[in-house]
């Protein structure tokens, strides 16, 4: 089977779990074969950790959850030296935290003190942890997955454009509509009756899910080898320039985007699209991009990079708005 049929079988695996979130599911995928974070936001209840441990309970992967919290610590996370001693000997041995694991899911990453969301920076980034002057390499296959509330903002801090920069993607959770809803309830009062069966017979029921049954690694990194091949075309790669470009130089395009952006986005930005582009394309069975790819992904990319002037917001203007007018300002290839 190849590499795009079984993460075919992935999406397949996670809709069972997810209903009415087929955009969600496609855009942890592609962060995942784009091997980028992801910082995913809605309000509260939309299954947004439901969605990503559906993503990682498909894999062959150690999965870790963190509840951050307004008293956690930088060693929390990271990890940090413990004296060990025994018959004589004593020494310090490294604990790893909890971002030692493949997928690493930060929930409500906003709740957490600036000197915690500091110590992130370096894992999602460099994919290494320095403690007591050690570097301490994260597994081949890491992702870190953060979501965030849009309410309840009292005691939160908010997070630093140098890090949200960092993620691939800001991914956006929509209510489902009321006929996906209706599923949704019908899918958790199964489960809830499955989970009282197997309580009565765990001795004789088998474990819900096979090694043999998930994702391996190997197939995620054998599509990360043929998404790397796929060919981008110089216009399309000029297409995706103009685009970023254009949120820096908005007063070359359009009015109105010359009053809504103060600043626009970073080259991350470039090769963001870039990769998310390759990998929608891959996904949708071609081997080049076209600019559907790009345009099917550029708002998840833009969202979190675009900072809006006191006059947009003051309109009530979003980010997903400013994007709409970049696209039809910017000339197609």
């Amino acid at each position: 089977m190849s590499a795009l049929d079984t993460i075919g079988l992935l999406r397949k695996a996670m809709a069972g779990h997810i209903v009415g979130q087929e955009r969600v599911i496609d855009r942890l995928i592609i962060g995942l074969l784009a091997n980028g974070n992801l910082l995913v936001e809605g309000l509260p209840g939309l299954a947004k950790t439901r969605a990503i441990k559906a993503l990682a309970g498909n894999l062959e992967a150690d999965f870790s959850r963190i509840q951050f919290t307004p008293d956690l610590l930088p060693s929390d996370i990271t990890g940090t030296e413990v004296y060990y001693q025994s018959e004589g000997h004593s020494e310090f041995r490294f604990e790893p935290g909890p971002l030692f694991a493949n997928i690493v899911l930060g929930d409500e990453i906003n709740r957490a003190p600036a000197k915690v969301q500091a110590a992130l920076l370096e894992a999602m980034e460099e994919r290494q942890v320095t403690v007591a002057g050690t570097t301490h390499k994260m597994p081949p296959l890491y992702m870190v997955m953060a979501t965030q509330n849009p309410v309840e903002q009292e005691g939160t801090y908010p997070l630093p454009e140098a890090q949200m920069d960092r993620f691939l993607m800001h991914v956006n959770i929509e209510y489902p509509p009321v006929e996906d809803e209706v599923k949704v309830v019908q899918m958790v009062r199964r489960e809830e009756i499955a989970t009282a069966e197997s309580v009565d017979k765990a001795s004789k029921d088998k474990p819900a899910s096979k090694s043999s049954d998930k994702i391996s690694q190997d197939t995620v990194f054998q599509a990360r080898r043929e998404i790397g091949r796929i060919h981008v075309s110089d216009a399309i790669e000029r297409y995706i320039a103009d685009l970023v470009y254009a949120t820096r130089t908005p007063v070359k395009y359009s009015e109105d985007l010359d009053r809504w952006i103060d600043v626009g986005g970073s080259p991350r930005a470039s090769l963001a699209l870039d990769k998310c582009s390759r990998t929608h394309a891959w996904l949708n069975n071609r081997d080049y991009v076209d600019p559907e790819d790009v345009q099917s992904i550029i708002h998840d990319v833009f969202r979190h990079r675009l900072m809006l002037s006191y006059e947009a917001q003051g309109e009530g203007i979003k980010p997903d708005t400013v994007t709409d007018t970049v696209l039809e300002q910017v000339a197609l290839p």
